[in-house]
This record gives C-alpha cells, structure tokens and sequence, in this order.
C-alpha cells in the first residue's frame, strides 16, 4: 500500500529500505528528497557489477597469497632454528634465543598482518560489527602476548649469558614496535569496544589507530629483516668448527635470507590490501563514518 500522499510505493521489508550495504541502496517512501538524492548520487557512482567482481576476486588472491606467505613465514623461521641452530628450550641458554625470532616472526608479523585486515574480507560486510571487532582485538592480543614472551625469551638468554641488552639498531626498533603495539592496543580496547566510549571519540581516534597499525606493521618488518642479517652475521663467521662464512651463502645464509624475502612480501601484499579504498569496509569509507543501524518505523 501507498502512503497518503506519496508517489512511490512504500518498501515491502526493511531490507529493501535499509540494504546490508552501501552498494545497494532503495527509495523508500518514508525518505526525504535530500535523501533520496544522496542514495541515487551514491547509486550512479557505484562501479559497474563486473568490476566489484573482478576487485572481489582480485582481494580473496591477495588474501590467499597473505595467508599462504604467513604460514610460509613461520614455517621457515622454525625450520631455521629447529635444524641449524639446535632447537628450544626454556633454560637461559641459546636454544631459549630461539624461541626469540620464532615468536617475533608469528606475533609481531604473521598474526599482527592476518588481523590488520580482518575488516577488509566482503563475506563481513553487512553484517553486526562487534564480533568482528571482538575477533580483531583478540588476534591482536595474541599477537601481542607472543611478541611479549619473544622479548622476554631473549632479555633472558642475555641476562644469564651476560650480554648486553638493546644496543643494536635491530632491538631499538623491535622494542619500539612492541611498545607502540601494546599502547595502540589499549587505546583501541578503550576506544573502540568500551560501549561509554562517545562515537565523537572513535572519529578522532580512527585515522590515527590506522596510521599507527601500519607503522608498527612497518617498524615489525624493518627489526625482523634486521634481526635475520644480525643473526647471520654472527653464526655464520666460517670459524674453526667448520661454519662457513656468511659471504659464501651456505644453506643456512640461503635460508635466512629466503625468509627476509617471505616477510617483505607478506607485508607488502598486507599493506596493499589495507591501502586499497575499493576493499574497506563500507560502514569505514568517510560517508559511512557512523554505524549505527537505522530503525525503521513503519507508520501504516
């Protein structure tokens, strides 16, 4: 049934008048002028069905080239240390070293990057926001913990073998990464998923949690690659117990620097999928800033 006085027909259901996303959009009877303005503007500006396909497409590749490097990353790391540098312990000697990059690598690196662009998958699009954002944080709490016994493995093979502790390039950035990940952390917990937390704070805090999660992302990448060269630089002095020097690329050199590689590229296709307007979430685009849902009442 029509609405008195309304020339178009009222919509049949609240998904016809409140589509999950931006994509679609319906005129509905109960909208204004201005309204229904905005939805054909933005209607008239939505790309044509087989490019979204084909950018869908596109995103799942570079989605499954980012999982696929990660596991390719860990594997690698834990290959290196489990068959040339002796295994783990937990006992202050250098096999509890090992448990350092092994953990960087998975926390700081893998897990930080395959959480970083959760919100970017289409199949969450539309749908409630808040365990997404529940999923989020707890990726990034994982990632955090792991980087936090990381750091604490190798401040403890240190202390009981007396070496000092951060004097190198590659420690001031890991602990710079590390500290800055734990505050955006909190400050996303506080800001984000506190339900008192005003929606005028989460507009303010927005674009610096985004700057900020690819910065660590970055300075991750940087003290890994860092580390991989230290690491190699130190072992691999063709000493008289038969190692060969570093500047010879034996397997272990050809190892290293293959998982340099691996890390470079998973972050490189992580920022790629986060620097693509096309693949935000659409309650995330400037014009969508606020999520909250719209209530439609119906006044037949």
């Amino acid at each position: 049934m029509q609405r008195p006085g309304s020339s178009s027909p009222s919509c049949s259901s609240t998904s016809r008048c409140f589509p999950l996303t931006h994509l679609a959009a319906a005129r509905c009877g109960s909208e204004t002028a201005a309204e229904a303005e905005k939805r054909e503007v933005r209607a008239h500006s939505t790309p044509p069905e087989p490019s979204r396909m084909r950018s869908i497409v596109i995103f799942y590749s570079c989605y499954l080239s980012c999982l696929c490097l990660g596991l390719a990353c860990v594997a690698c790391v834990c290959v290196w240390f489990s068959q040339w540098r002796g295994g783990f312990a937990w006992d202050g000697s250098p096999l509890q070293f090992n448990w350092h990059p092994v953990l960087m690598v998975t926390g700081l690196v893998v897990v930080y990057g395959i959480g970083a662009v959760l919100y970017r998958i289409p199949l969450t699009w539309g749908q409630n926001k808040l365990p997404w954002k529940l999923l989020h944080a707890a990726l990034m709490l994982v990632a955090l913990v792991l980087s936090i016994v990381g750091l604490c493995a190798v401040f403890d093979n240190h202390n009981h073998s007396n070496i000092p502790n951060l004097y190198s390039m590659h420690s001031w950035i890991g602990i710079a990464a590390t500290a800055l990940f734990a505050t955006q952390w909190v400050f996303g917990v506080a800001g984000f998923l506190l339900p008192c937390s005003p929606i005028s704070l989460r507009k303010l805090l927005k674009p610096v949690h985004v700057w900020f999660g690819g910065t660590i992302l970055l300075l991750s990448i940087a003290a890994c690659i860092s580390g991989i060269n230290e690491k190699l630089f130190f072992t691999l002095k063709g000493n008289a117990t038969g190692t060969q020097p570093y500047s010879k690329l034996p397997p272990e050199a050809v190892l290293g620097n293959s998982l340099g590689v691996l890390i470079v590229a998973f972050g490189l296709v992580v920022l790629k999928i986060l620097s693509n307007p096309e693949w935000q979430r659409p309650d995330s685009r400037p014009e969508d800033f606020a999520y909250a849902p719209l209530i439609h009442e119906d006044n037949e």
